[in-house]
């Protein structure tokens, strides 16, 4: 996520784990270590962050302290956690949960707004991609492991989600969905992890644009810089081999790309 007000770029290492934050005016990265598997991070009203980590959403505080849970909803699924997750224009954070010991249809799309967190969809694999469109009318989401992407209708009075329908089937590609963002023209950009590309889609679902990338595993992008005309994109490097690595000396750094586009500043969840 790009924060407008300080001007620097927020991400996890899901893995690490870790909350990161690069500095563009320095070129620094400050790193926040953190307890468990982190999924993803929305910005507060605040200055302070939201982390969802294995199976709580907590505050990550400036100071980089972790505050109490505000919500941890499957506490009867031991092996679901946290993984992608964004927060819509009115304040809601919307963060899906996934089986992280077998790929069974465990998961879960969940809702937080003002500490209350309310179950808004189910029958998930692997949850990425979530992202609003400009007019706060759609959102997009993808099941990596299933390769589509769908979009349903949404209601920002109310936080519903209704008509779900495909987006991008991408069953039998090199890639699969994994995270993504909206530019101000309601174009979806789209990490393929395993695909070494983002791809940008137009609201018919017609690919227009592509970035080829050196590395195999993007994992998402985002907008920012101070017209919001960067497109940042992380990367991983889990799961490749040392034959891999040497060929991908990149993996798991941060890209910066001009795509000639412009995003928007991240909702914020109302703290």
């Amino acid at each position: 996520m790009w924060c407008d007000r300080r001007q620097k770029l927020f991400y996890v290492d899901s893995r690490a784990p870790a909350a990161r934050i690069y500095d563009p005016a320095t070129g620094e990265t400050t790193s926040i270590p953190l307890p468990e598997i982190t999924g993803s991070l929305c910005l507060t009203t605040s200055d302070d962050l939201l982390v969802a980590m294995t199976r709580s959403i907590s505050v990550l505080r400036a100071d980089g302290t972790l505050g109490p849970a505000l919500a941890a909803p499957e506490t009867d699924k031991p092996d679901n956690r946290f993984n992608d997750g964004r927060c819509d224009r009115a304040g809601r954070f919307i963060v899906g949960t996934m089986n992280d010991k077998a790929r069974l249809p465990t998961g879960a799309l969940w809702q937080l707004q003002a500490g209350d967190c309310r179950h808004v969809a189910d029958d998930i694999i692997v949850p990425n991609s979530i992202a609003f469109t400009p007019d706060d009318k759609l959102m997009y989401f993808a099941d990596t492991y299933r390769h589509v992407i769908h979009v349903y209708d949404y209601d920002i009075g109310s936080g519903a989600l209704r008509n779900r329908r495909l987006f991008s089937d991408m069953k039998g590609w090199k890639g699969r969905p994994d995270g993504s963002q909206i530019d101000a023209e309601g174009c979806l950009w789209n990490a393929e992890y395993a695909g070494g590309r983002v791809t940008r889609y137009t609201p018919d679902g017609r690919i227009d644009r592509v970035i080829e990338l050196p590395v195999s595993q993007p994992t998402s992008c985002t907008f920012g810089g101070r017209n919001f005309d960067e497109l940042y994109i992380t990367t991983a490097k889990q799961r490749l081999t040392p034959e891999q690595l040497a060929a991908e000396p990149h993996a798991g750094a941060v890209f910066v790309a001009r795509p000639g586009v412009c995003g928007l500043p991240e909702g914020r969840y109302a703290s």
